[in-house]
């Protein structure tokens, strides 16, 4: 840590943000200086286990030497081109990604905003040129409570009205019905629907894990309706909840899925848009693009990412210590927790709200040394880095426990 770091402590840089910086976080009162793995220290030296990573784009630990590697090489050699030019870096990532996920073609973008609106294009795209929707008619049907980004199209299809208030006027051409119901699906489903967009766990929203067979059941009713079914995987894809993708959990292909967040390995913003030939190879040269889509560096970083997940290893980690995970919560049911949901390495917490509100229950646990952060309500989500060992995840649970009974 820097001299200057520790001679101005956590609350006078928060005091030193506000003037300068525009008002669209409200972090905890909590300044970080350095990470290694699961774990972070503050400007002040004390130290926090991340139990939240990135919202998961930090699947992979702080810094894991594997991805930070790879990132220092590609740096002593070349950053950018553009796609003006071909780079020696973007096939091989394309092409491992795309086994690695079960698809046949990959369209390289930044940020997990970035690969929906990218999905969007394509979906309706797909819909003019191979299903033959009549020129500007195309639908695509999304789920309440639905958390995919926050630019001015995403936010208009969102139900959360902090997200929506004062960023009108939308966007036109999507039908919004309720989560985890497939009756109500299938009634906005029409000859004009280009594609069910779905997280197959919504995440912001608390974590929410649908039936079983509801994930099935969009990909049959799609099939039959001759629409897309595009997976939003950015939070559940890449490990975090057992399996590669989520909605492997009821071996579901998807048409198209988009990824982002962990693609990244929490070094550079990678996201992507995976799916079948059919549908990707709808675009032609400047229907889309981005100029640091599938840059040098990005596709270094992803690769190594995909390499990480190639070996089953962090699949296989998020199973196991998700178990743990699930036993730890369920002890707390009636004393402070109220109910959970959880999936691998992934859970929504829903406190007591006599205890306090989510925000309050991580400021406590922030002062604890365990860092979360809250969803709505009283409600908190655990998604901590896929390196967390068994002893480390206990020893938070132990703390959450110390929070809500003492």
């Amino acid at each position: 840590m820097t001299a200057p770091a520790r001679a101005r402590g956590s609350q006078e840089l928060i005091r030193a943000e506000e003037p300068v910086l525009a008002h669209n976080y409200h972090p905890l009162p909590v300044v970080v200086a350095r990470a290694e793995g699961a774990w972070v220290e503050d400007v002040e030296g004390r130290r926090y286990l991340d139990m939240l990573a990135g919202y998961s784009a930090l699947n992979f630990g702080h810094r894991h030497p594997a991805l930070v590697d790879a990132a220092h090489r590609q740096l002593d050699r070349l950053t950018l081109t553009s796609r003006a030019f071909h780079h020696d870096r973007l096939a091989g990532f394309a092409e491992r990604l795309a086994a690695l996920t079960g698809t046949d073609m990959v369209l390289p973008m930044n940020t997990g905003a970035e690969a929906v609106e990218s999905g969007i294009k394509v979906a309706r795209k797909w819909a003019y040129d191979v299903k033959g929707v009549p020129a500007d008619r195309a639908t695509i049907v999304v789920a309440a409570d639905n958390f995919h980004g926050r630019t001015t199209t995403i936010v208009g299809f969102s139900t959360d009205e902090t997200a929506r208030a004062g960023f009108g006027p939308f966007t036109p051409g999507f039908r919004v019905v309720p989560y985890n119901d497939l009756g109500a699906l299938e009634e906005a489903v029409d000859e004009t629907t280009a594609a069910v967009l779905i997280e197959p766990i919504q995440g912001e929203a608390g974590v929410l894990i649908p039936d079983d067979g509801y994930l099935a059941g969009v990909r049959e009713l799609t099939r039959r309706a001759g629409c897309l079914f595009v997976a939003d995987e950015i939070q559940s894809g890449l490990g975090r909840t057992g399996h590669t993708l989520a909605v492997e959990h009821e071996s579901v292909v998807p048409d198209v899925v988009l990824l982002g967040k962990a693609l990244g390995g929490g070094i550079v913003p990678v996201s992507a848009v995976v799916g079948s030939r059919e549908v990707l190879g709808v675009l032609r040269p400047g229907e889309h693009g981005s100029t640091f889509g599938g840059n040098p560096l990005a596709a270094a970083v992803g690769t190594a990412v995909v390499e990480l997940l190639e070996t089953g290893e962090f699949q296989r980690r998020a199973a196991e210590l998700g178990a743990v995970l699930r036993e730890g919560l369920a002890a707390l049911v009636g004393r402070g927790v109220v109910g959970f949901r959880a999936r691998g390495l992934w859970a929504g917490v829903d406190v007591d709200p006599a205890l306090g509100s989510g925000r309050e229950i991580s400021e406590r646990l922030m002062r604890e040394g365990v860092l979360v952060k809250d969803t709505h309500g009283s409600t908190i989500r655990l998604a901590p880095p896929l390196t967390v060992t068994g002893e480390e995840l206990r020893g938070a649970l132990g703390t959450l426990e110390k929070v809500l009974t003492s």
